[in-house]
């Protein structure tokens, strides 16, 4: 008895696994990306789930970042009102690398490349069954 070989995404109906790697850091990626880990034919492909989990985990370690940082700015408020303008600077610096690292990912995941970002890369790895 053969099995059928499996048909690939796009064979399917569904996208290639690099243009869903690409979706996962677009602005609308965190949509995408918990559509990628339950919808089929997406959330068996490692590839496609490995860009997914790196995102999700990016977008939390990025927010927790910024929620510190409003911390950081309101205590440098209370403690003198001009403090606090020097998070202004750094906010502005990390949103520009942040749309950099973004891009960056999203030419990284259309060819095919699974780049690991610092800490964030390995748990996705891990999550994703790599």
């Amino acid at each position: 008895m053969s099995t059928a070989p499996t048909p690939s995404p796009a064979a399917s109906g569904g996208l290639e696994p690099n243009i869903a790697g690409l979706l996962c850091y677009s602005p609308v990626g965190l949509i995408c990306d918990i559509i990628w880990l339950v919808a089929e034919p997406y959330k068996n492909n490692k590839f496609i789930r490995f860009h997914a989990f790196q995102s999700l985990f990016l977008c939390g370690a990025l927010f927790v970042l910024f929620i510190a940082l409003w911390i950081l700015g309101f205590i440098l408020g209370m403690i003198a009102g001009p403090l606090a303008l020097i998070i202004f600077p750094i906010n502005i610096i990390l949103f520009f690398g942040e749309i950099g690292l973004f891009i960056f990912m999203m030419i990284k995941a259309y060819g095919n490349n699974k780049t690991q970002l610092p800490i964030i890369g390995a748990m996705a790895a891990k999550q994703a069954g790599l």
